[in-house]
């Protein structure tokens, strides 16, 4: 009695794991930086990246024209989307900078100069082939006297025909787009 309840158990738990590798899984390629900023720090942390709960989600969501908000456990970002939202801010700051540029947790002795919040609001590829974004970002400084925060909107287009591929390729342009306008518009 013990061993085939033991069988059944493993029996379910393999059964999981095979519905599970059913699902196939997007990575965000990283578009190459080719723009140069200049920013008032030498080193700067990301800190927190907040997204909305379903941009956090592991299912790749998009977005119908009725404004409804569709998923599916089939279709999967490679990484966990705060994780690498994240890393993706901090390589392209680094780039685009050639300042150190890292996220949490600070990997340095020396503290950072600056530290940057990000907190979406949204996130999200439409049917119709525009990926979006808004929210607010933050950059807080030790001394206080050059602390700023400001608003986002953002937009890319891509081809929905290319399906999760476009849509990843479309979130790698957007985050890029992102650590621009932070550069340009938080760090100076």
């Amino acid at each position: 009695m013990m061993i085939s309840r033991r069988f059944m158990t493993l029996g379910l738990v393999l059964a999981t794991l095979t519905a599970c590798s059913n699902a196939e899984r997007f990575a965000v390629q990283s578009p190459t930086v080719t723009e140069q900023v200049s920013i008032a720090f030498g080193a700067v942390e990301v800190r927190d990246v907040s997204l909305p709960s379903y941009a956090a989600a592991d299912e790749i969501t998009t977005q119908a024209a009725d404004g409804t908000l569709v998923s599916s456990k089939s279709v999967l970002w490679a990484d966990a989307p705060e994780r690498a939202v994240a890393l993706e801010l901090s390589q392209n700051l680094a780039r685009m900078t050639g300042r150190r540029v890292a996220s949490e947790p600070w990997p340095f002795e020396a503290f950072p100069d600056a530290r940057l919040e990000v907190r979406f609001s949204e996130l999200v590829a439409s049917a119709a082939g525009e990926f979006r974004t808004s929210g607010q970002y933050f950059v807080g400084v030790s001394d206080g006297r050059r602390e700023r925060s400001g608003l986002f909107d953002l937009t890319v287009a891509f081809d929905p025909k290319g399906g999760p591929n476009a849509i990843a390729a479309a979130r790698g342009r957007l985050i890029l787009n992102l650590a621009t306008y932070i550069a340009k518009n938080g760090l100076k």
